[in-house]
């Protein structure tokens, strides 16, 4: 019988990731570590869509959710497999009669992967041989988005995945692609990702869902809280299904931006 899937949360990176050699080293680094999944359901910074809606399960076309990039980017594939299965899972834990925290799910089936999803998973995975389903996040609320990833942590039991996929830290105004990738981060950027790797290490729960009150420079380093969002999900289910001990896997800084990344065993 497979063991407990982990959960992770990692940053994705633009297409140009694929360029990184250090970054997609790292990335797959971390994939050879983990046993294989039966399955993965991401949950990315890129798709918001209330109530919560399930990407396709039946494989749709990628959604290439960016503008201004040279052609190859536009023309990445990657085919995995669909995940009819786990969608109906995903369903079930969601939709329980009578839960208070019951909610409705819809699903949305020309809707395929988006660069959030795919991006991470062709260098983690790049066989495509792990059927994938993506989540949309139905509000950006901390809160809202831990008590979903608590009610799919019983996912993990059966080898899923449970991916959230952000930035740690995103504040496109740092980023500029003509400089060193690897270069000095601003300070903003730099106290951020601090905080959020000392609450990471303590599994202070309660400091991380009330980042914006609580990190400094939190604000500067998410303008908008899509990114950091997914993270609140796997704290969910990770917190549900046996505690919050957690290991920083990838860390440092992209154009900026903090890569870190954090997986929950």
């Amino acid at each position: 019988m497979q063991d407990r899937a982990p959960v992770i949360y990692l940053s994705h990176g633009a297409p140009p990731l694929a360029d990184d050699r250090r970054w997609t080293a790292e990335l797959a680094q971390w994939s050879e570590a983990l046993e294989k999944p039966r399955n993965i359901l991401m949950v990315s910074a890129h798709w918001e869509d209330a109530p919560v809606t399930l990407g396709s399960s039946t494989g749709a076309p990628l959604v290439y959710d960016f503008w201004g990039f040279p052609l190859r980017y536009y023309e990445v594939t990657y085919d995995a497999p669909p995940a009819p299965a786990l969608a109906d899972d995903v369903t079930k834990l969601l939709t329980t009669p009578g839960h208070a925290a019951s909610t409705p799910v819809h699903r949305d089936e020309s809707r395929g992967l988006d660069h959030g999803a795919y991006v991470p998973l062709k260098e983690m995975f790049p066989a495509a041989d792990v059927p994938v389903l993506q989540l949309s996040m139905p509000t950006l609320d901390p809160r809202g988005l831990f008590e979903i990833g608590r009610r799919l942590a019983p996912l993990r039991e059966a080898g899923t995945l449970i991916v959230g996929s952000g930035f740690t830290t995103h504040n496109l105004r740092w980023f500029h692609p003509r400089e060193d990738p690897d270069g000095t981060p601003p300070q903003a950027s730099a106290e951020f990702d601090q905080w959020a790797r000392e609450a990471m290490a303590a599994r202070d729960v309660d400091a991380l869902l009330d980042f914006l009150a609580r990190a400094p420079a939190a604000r500067e380093a998410h303008p908008r809280t899509e990114h950091f969002a997914p993270l609140f999900v796997t704290l969910g289910a990770a917190y549900e299904s046996g505690g919050l001990e957690n290991s920083s896997v990838i860390d440092g800084f992209w154009f900026g931006l903090s890569k870190r990344s954090w997986q929950f065993v």
